[in-house]
């Protein structure tokens, strides 16, 4: 079962998104052509198949507007659906209801389309043992949404931020002087907790890497015969095996055989920089 994110991490973007659609003077077409009072019962429809995010933020945005709202939703987060499948069932008063349904539209479509290209790379790499990770490449603000989304494809979360995990990259081995330096200054300063990890792009950094015992390498822009000889000496290593992570390069035609040469993790930023929002529609009944 996917865990629900708390309304506490979710209500203040669906607020934001609100105020901005209702600007200063609120939804003037519903209220110069709705009666005041009137209720309005419809539905929220797939035009296409794909996987559910984000049934919450329709229900937080709904009851923003309309306390006595009540949602009826057909699936859950995580579930697949096909093309003219009803999402969510909903009854608010009418004034309201059509306010909050471009947020509402904009956010389950959003999300619901990382959930489906992360389902779509997670089938690509079924039974080879990797695992598809996001990372921070995510729409300013919508962070804890975007990723929430990935998990709901059957993807697993890369570090949230910046003070999740030390993540030492090209810039930080350039400014320190070498990949063993730059290990070893995070390694002092780190928490007992906290966990290391380091890209490498070549392989004399790798095994420079492996010496310092980090707890994970992102091999980045390998090609798939580096990846798996870098998988071999990471096997053969009298310093242990740590976590690898392949990153760089990764799309729907590659990501199967940079599965297949070993590595743990395969990190994607397509997964929330460039999801095609899912189209889903409002439909009265």
């Amino acid at each position: 079962m996917i865990r629900r994110l708390p309304d506490l991490l979710i209500e203040p973007v669906v607020r934001r998104a609100l105020a901005e659609d209702l600007g200063r003077a609120g939804d003037i077409t519903a209220q110069a052509c709705i009666p005041e009072g009137a209720r309005m019962r419809a539905v929220f429809a797939a035009r296409r198949p794909g996987v559910l995010a984000g049934v919450d933020c329709v229900r937080l945005g709904l009851l923003a507007l309309d306390p006595s709202a009540t949602l009826n939703p057909r699936l859950r987060d995580g579930d697949a659906f096909e093309a003219g499948a009803v999402l969510v069932e909903a009854d608010a008063d009418a004034r309201a209801f059509l306010a909050a349904e471009r947020t509402a539209l904009n956010l389950l479509g959003r999300l619901c389309g990382i959930a489906t290209l992360t389902r779509a790379y997670v089938e690509a790499v079924s039974g080879t043992g990797a695992r598809i990770a996001d990372t921070r490449k995510t729409t300013p603000g919508l962070r804890a949404l975007e990723k929430h989304a990935v998990v709901c494809g059957g993807g697993v979360n890369h570090r949230f931020g910046l003070d999740d995990a030390i993540l030492i990259k090209d810039n930080h081995v350039a400014l320190c002087g070498g990949v063993g330096e730059a290990i070893r200054r995070a390694r002092a300063a780190a928490g007992h907790l906290v966990k290391l990890e380091i890209e490498v792009d070549g392989l004399d950094q790798f095994d420079e890497a492996l010496a310092e015992r980090p707890d994970v390498v992102m091999l980045d822009n390998f090609t798939p015969e580096m990846l798996r000889e870098a998988v071999a000496r990471a096997g053969a290593s009298p310093f242990g095996r740590p976590v690898l992570e392949a990153s760089g390069g990764v799309n729907l035609q590659t990501v199967r055989a940079i599965a297949e040469s070993g590595v743990d993790v395969i990190s994607v930023g397509a997964l929330t920089h460039s999801a095609p929002a899912l189209d889903v529609g409002l439909d009265v009944i």
